[in-house]
């Protein structure tokens, strides 16, 4: 099999847990496997170099001084326990301050300049991934592997500059990855490579942005045409539920593409929604594992689930730290669709996630689900873009809200699931302020307080039996 094997951050946060993740590849491998290894930053370290960069934007040169010092020391540390071969390990100490010395000098360069553009963030936050897939890639050569160390961009991950959020230029990415890393493969060889980063067609450095290791991987997976793409994390495999807050929450056996694309909107973090658009594309199933329990066969993605395992529902989403913008008054009625694109337009170029939207028959007004972070911002930049419409508009605001969503394919053509789960939620005495269906019917989502999620989450999971043994799951 060709496998490409994704490990995230807590996978690789320290020498213990990157030995073991190298035995892994190893004992895979070994039986006959070839394997592209994708790696992510050690756990933590990409929020850490971006307070840096705000550190040392804001002209605080001992934050720096710090923050290089403990990157220095927990890298070596790593390396000195993960990596065995005396030599490997002299090389690696050597590549590692040399990449921590280039990254010293871009803060600095944020910190004599006072700003940080997009580009340098880009830059500086590579190193993160840079400095893990090193440690990662001489601990597997030290075990007796023949490896490669690749950058994405080396790998043949090319973008647009869209800095902080680079997207991929398709044909040209699929056909340089196939180009660079078949042949590898081909001799026996290991490629480990940098998630998260791909250069541009100038070839300076851009990353994908937030779960761009998993994008990372399916593009790599995509090229090369592999069998699966395996994402190794912390948990068992995507869950019925958060199982922070809900505690009989299983493991799902099976989802369609389309099931998890739309758990990863509703805030499942086991993938990035983008991340699964080369593997649907090109029919590669995506597997979720437990680095620390990969005995256990985890979640599958795929393109279709076998009639025993379906269900009605498959989870229920929670996501917290929203807020409700509403746009309403006489001002929008007859133009409501030029309301709505001046809305977008803004909020698209303000760089504000609008989570969920809703419009009403009468087209009084329009619901925004956004960020509650974002509030602020969002209401000037609703104000700004509102000002010279016609007519009279208010524009109010919550910050007391969260969504729940509910998911699963069996919902198509059932009849009578949303009666279900707004009965459930009525039972409870909850009020519902605003509703959302997709139109694949894959989903229902809903806003109520935020003080009301957990106990709406919890009554949905009972409703449609998530807490319980399922025979049907083959539990």
């Amino acid at each position: 099999m060709r496998i490409v094997m994704k490990f995230g951050g807590t996978s690789l946060k320290d020498g213990p847990s990157i030995s073991h993740v190298c035995n892994l590849i190893k004992r895979y491998h070994h039986h006959g496997y070839q394997v592209v290894v994708v790696c992510s930053a050690m756990a933590g370290m990409t929020d850490a170099i971006l307070e840096v960069l705000d550190k040392a934007s804001s002209g605080d040169e001992e934050a720096i001084k710090r923050f290089i010092s403990n990157l220095l020391d927990r890298h070596v540390e790593a390396a000195k326990y993960a990596v065995s071969d005396e030599k490997l390990l002299e090389e690696l100490l050597k590549r590692l301050r040399e990449e921590i010395g280039k990254l010293e000098k871009v803060l600095m360069g944020v910190y004599y300049l006072g700003e940080t553009t997009p580009k340098s963030s880009d830059y500086a936050l590579s190193f993160g991934e840079i400095l893990s897939t090193m440690v990662v890639e001489k601990c597997l050569r030290s075990g007796g592997l023949d490896t490669q160390f690749l950058t994405g961009g080396e790998a043949g991950i090319i973008t647009d500059s869209r800095y902080g959020s680079a997207n991929p230029l398709m044909p040209m990415t699929l056909e340089e990855a196939k180009k660079r890393l078949l042949p590898l493969l081909e001799r026996g060889v290991v490629p480990v490579v940098t998630g998260f980063i791909g250069k541009n067609t100038e070839g300076f450095t851009t990353t994908l942005g937030r779960g761009g290791s998993d994008y990372t991987a399916t593009l790599l997976g995509a090229a090369i045409g592999a069998d699966e793409v395996w994402i190794w994390t912390d948990v068992d495999g995507v869950m019925t539920a958060d199982p922070r807050l809900v505690r009989a929450a299983k493991t799902i056996p099976i989802l369609t593409y389309e099931e998890a694309m739309e758990l990863a909107y509703l805030g499942a973090k086991n993938f990035h929604p983008r991340a699964l658009e080369p593997a649907a594309e090109n029919l590669i199933p995506v597997r979720i594992k437990n680095t620390f329990a990969p005995e256990k066969a985890g979640t599958l993605v795929t393109r279709h689930e076998p009639p025993l395992l379906s269900r009605i529902v498959k989870a229920v989403a929670l996501i917290r730290g929203v807020a409700i913008l509403t746009i309403e008054g006489a001002g929008i009625v007859g133009g409501a669709s030029r309301v709505a694109y001046e809305v977008y337009k803004a909020m698209n170029e303000a760089g504000i996630n609008v989570i969920m939207s809703s419009q009403n028959a009468s087209q009084v007004s329009i619901s925004l689900i956004i960020p509650q972070s974002a509030l602020q911002k969002a209401l000037s930049t609703v104000k700004r873009a509102t000002e010279g419409l016609e007519g009279s508009l208010r524009i109010e605001a919550e910050d007391d809200v969260c969504v729940v969503g509910v998911v699963g394919a069996g919902m198509r053509g059932t009849p009578g699931v949303a009666a279900r789960v707004f009965s459930t939620v009525a039972k409870e005495g909850i009020n519902i302020r605003m509703i959302a269906q997709s139109s694949s019917e894959l989903s229902i989502s809903f806003v109520v307080k935020a003080s009301d999620g957990l106990k709406v989450v919890e009554a949905l999971h009972r409703e449609f039996g998530l807490d319980k043994v399922d025979q049907q799951w083959g539990e």
